[in-house]
């Protein structure tokens, strides 16, 4: 039987992969959609998120604003 102390140091690493997995699939689904023609971009003032590296340096960084964002995004995109 696993116990609860294993089970809450786990918690923090299954997140961590979570994280590590979407930003993998931003980057490949952005690099897919550029090389279609169809680049996933948002503009927020001056700061525009256009390349596939790019959006996952920012989905990296900041993946609770950026991986909805860039879901979204790529929703209007095709």
């Amino acid at each position: 039987m696993i116990s609860t102390v294993s089970l809450s140091a786990l918690t923090p690493v299954v997140v961590l992969l979570i994280v590590l997995l979407t930003d993998v699939w931003v980057y490949l689904d952005a690099n897919a959609h550029l090389a279609r023609g169809e680049p996933v971009v948002v503009t927020i003032g001056s700061f525009s998120l256009e390349s596939p590296a790019m959006w996952f340096v920012v989905c990296l960084v900041l993946w609770i604003l950026a991986f909805p964002l860039y879901v979204v995004a790529r929703g209007k995109s095709q």
